[in-house]
């Protein structure tokens, strides 16, 4: 069978598959799935563009390491091909953990367990699977390589993936001060010391690509009402959870079954990975659609709210709201919606959005000159509004319904 194929990317143009290993993993159940995995959540209630899933964001990652293990190769980085193959099969595979609607499962049934612990168990079972071919990959994600830059294409302030998503979701959602160059910064990667560095002359591509990731974030990521959307499905699960376990019927499918009703998975052991790889975002929309018709009224009115877009109203201030503030809404509601004031928790929300797109001294980004001089970008930058970016935003909301 010819394992080497290409794929047509609406970024990059063709994506070839590099070699047999690859193409087998891209084949396997678990990366397959990433194509019913949404990148976005449920941003596409704000940009209808925005369907693309992480499946298409591990092959564009996959390109652009070639694209950067290339670079380097270039300027005499010595990179063996098993070297190379771990490298793009850590990128290709960094984002398998993800669940239903990317992150909004996190905080909904599998909460003790983030994306990139459950990504490397689904990498530690490929390994068994592929008889340790995947042993040094593993050995970069979790940056234990003696080669620190390595775990820095994957895992840094600067790196592979981030690179990618901003590119991607600026396309797929038309926002166009995400549309970095990526190009142009991979071409000025170098490494110093083992450590990736970029070039004195990517400075300003550098300075782009930070400023699009703070405007990405407030107008794309942090958009009130996917972050409306977001935290109404967590109410949906944490509902649907309740009711299971109080021993009311709650019709899903059987592997989502398996999540509700067994509270939340803080040992993640072979049988339940094999139970959430059989999860995606169709599991949920399915069973969403389905309680639109339940008997219990507060699942089927946040189901509608959800599936007819009908959001409550979200206001966001830079001042906390005050609790008694937060209490009379709760009590209108109660009185509105009659229901009792502690469901009123269901329809009433307050927390707190960050956004901070540069953060100093974890995982630099360093900039080298033709002296030898290493300095951090915000040092070496003459952008005046760059120091600022590294002090976390700050902002509240709450929603209640209109």
């Amino acid at each position: 069978m010819n394992k080497f194929k290409i794929f047509n990317d609406p970024i990059y143009g063709f994506i070839s598959i590099p070699n047999e290993i690859i193409f087998d993993i891209i084949e396997h159940p678990y990366f397959q799935r990433l194509r019913r995995i949404s990148q976005m959540g449920l941003s596409y209630y704000v940009y209808p563009g925005a369907h693309h899933t992480r499946f298409e964001h591990g092959l564009g990652a996959m390109y652009l390491m070639q694209k950067t293990i290339a670079v380097l190769k270039t300027k005499s980085v010595k990179i063996s091909e098993e070297e190379e193959i771990a490298l793009l099969i850590a990128i290709l595979l960094h984002d398998i953990g993800h669940g239903p609607f990317s992150h909004t499962l996190e905080h909904s049934i599998v909460t003790s367990n983030e994306h990139e612990k459950i990504s490397l168990l689904f990498m530690q079972a490929l390994n068994e699977e592929f008889d340790g071919a995947l042993t040094l990959a593993i050995e970069i994600f979790k940056g234990k390589y003696h080669r620190p830059f390595f775990n820095q294409l994957v895992a840094s302030q600067l790196d592979i993936d981030r690179l990618d998503y901003l590119k991607r979701d600026s396309f797929y959602t038309g926002v166009t001060e995400g549309n970095i160059n990526t190009e142009r910064i991979i071409s000025m990667f170098s490494i110093v010391d083992n450590n990736l560095v970029v070039e004195e002359k990517g400075i300003y591509s550098v300075e782009k690509f930070i400023v699009s990731r703070r405007l990405m974030y407030w107008q794309v990521y942090l958009h009130k009402t996917s972050l409306v959307a977001d935290y109404i499905l967590v109410k949906i699960l944490k509902r649907a959870k309740e009711l299971i376990q109080e021993g009311t019927e709650v019709g899903c499918s059987s592997a989502l079954y398996y999540f509700l009703a067994g509270g939340d998975i803080t040992n993640f052991d072979s049988h339940t990975l094999q139970r959430f790889s059989e999860i995606d975002d169709y599991d949920i929309i399915m069973a969403v659609k389905e309680w639109t018709q339940h008997r219990d009224n507060i699942l089927s009115a946040l189901s509608k709210a959800l599936i007819y877009r009908n959001f409550p109203k979200i206001r966001i201030q830079n001042e906390p709201f005050s609790a008694a503030e937060i209490a009379a809404i709760k009590k209108k509601t109660s009185k509105k919606l009659a229901v009792n004031n502690g469901f009123a928790d269901y329809f009433v929300h307050s927390g707190v959005i960050e956004n901070q797109a540069y953060t100093l001294n974890e995982n630099a980004i360093n900039i080298v000159y033709k002296s030898g001089k290493i300095q951090d970008i915000t040092d070496a930058s003459d952008h005046l509004n760059l120091m600022a970016l590294t002090k976390p935003v700050v902002k509240h909301f709450v929603y209640y319904p209109k």
